[in-house]
């Protein structure tokens, strides 16, 4: 038998939660990355990663980082992140995906729990399911019942995962959680793939936006494919926690180091966000504002969910608004979300007359 997962095929079909790649068509506005800042089409940035670049007899790393892939274009990197959010040590990393599942691996041992937001990006539970320790999930955003786990949890370490601003939902981390984590001495994981670059008085993340202190038992993880325009990942954390990583998480040990281009592509990102920010806040706000004007959704950042719960109806919906405006949104289904949304970035590439339009088109899926 040649198709031996037919079936499944099939299913996914009928259920309307197959999926497959297409093209990115260039004619469209897009309104569905997470290209948050539209750094992703500055050339200026390219160029002067390019030139970073140019100084280096090679251009790949060619290695992983504990054998000789480990690049002044790299460190360079890391010291800059840290002196930018506080943190002692950094770590650049493959991607958030491949961040989250080696970072709760090592960190989760034997005797352990993990306490992890229901709604936490599915590469922490891809990484939940490797580890060794207890995983223990509670209900999303809610600080009471982080506290009844955290009054309950019995472990030699507790370590709770929670996200900046969440990815679909597009809500802000409670402050009681990190409040919470600090009161009961947890190590706290900080997923701010979608909070880095987009909140905080500096655009640096939700610790930056509560002004709050990393301490030595928090752990930043961030992406460099979102708000910064380029790919890859990072993590932040103690001189200590980072020196366990570097010799316990196997992302880093057994993978080749990320790559030269892509991290110095998010340095200059970095400093482009450090010298805008003002402008960039105000921006951010301004699209915040026609979001919550026009369609009464209040965004933490930049994403909007509309809830529309049907499979098949969402992608509908999807060519709809394409064909008719020329704008790509995103079409969320089961089981990313538990009701199918769409959802829209607000990027700061789109012009806010554009924005209006398609709020007040989606005015039309949202009031029935």
């Amino acid at each position: 038998m040649n198709t031996p997962y037919e079936s499944e095929l099939k299913a996914l079909k009928r259920s309307g939660r197959y999926r497959e790649r297409k093209l990115r068509d260039e004619s469209l506005l897009d309104a569905a990355s997470n290209d948050y800042l539209g750094l992703a089409h500055k050339k200026e940035l390219h160029r002067k990663a390019c030139e970073t670049l140019s100084r280096y007899q090679e251009h790949a790393p060619k290695a992983s980082m504990l054998v000789n892939g480990y690049h002044p274009v790299h460190a360079e990197f890391e010291a800059a992140l840290c002196a930018a959010n506080g943190f002692e040590a950094g770590i650049v990393m493959g991607s958030g995906f491949n961040a989250n599942i080696g970072l709760i691996e090592a960190l989760v041992r034997k005797g352990d729990v993990l306490l992890m937001d229901e709604e936490y990006h599915a590469s922490g539970v891809a990484g939940a399911r490797m580890c060794e320790g207890e995983v223990l999930f509670f209900a999303h955003n809610d600080p009471a019942a982080l506290k009844e786990a955290l009054d309950k949890a019995r472990g030699k370490r507790i370590i709770v995962a929670v996200e900046g601003i969440y990815s679909m939902g597009g809500d802000r981390l409670a402050r009681e959680i990190i409040e919470l984590s600090i009161q009961y001495d947890a190590i706290l994981i900080l997923d701010e793939a979608h909070s880095s670059g987009v909140i905080g008085e500096h655009l640096m993340g939700i610790l930056d936006y509560y002004q709050i202190p990393p301490t030595p038992r928090m752990i930043k993880m961030g992406t460099l494919g979102k708000a910064y325009g380029s790919f890859g990942a990072y993590v932040l954390s103690s001189k200590h926690i980072s020196e366990y990583l570097i010799n316990r998480a196997k992302n880093v040990i057994y993978a080749t180091a990320p790559s030269l281009y892509d991290t110095a592509l998010a340095h200059r990102s970095l400093e482009y966000i450090q010298h805008n920010a003002s402008m960039l806040r105000e921006q951010i706000a301004s699209r915040q504002a026609i979001v919550y004007d026009i369609l009464k959704i209040e965004c933490a950042g930049l994403i909007v969910p509309i809830v529309i719960g049907d499979n098949h109806e969402v992608i509908r919906l999807q060519e709809w608004i394409k064909n008719e405006m020329g704008i790509q949104v995103g079409a969320i289904r089961q089981p990313t979300v538990k009701k199918a949304i769409i959802r829209l970035i607000a990027r700061l590439d789109m012009d806010e007359i554009r924005l209006r339009q398609v709020c007040e088109r989606l005015t039309r899926i949202t009031i029935k």
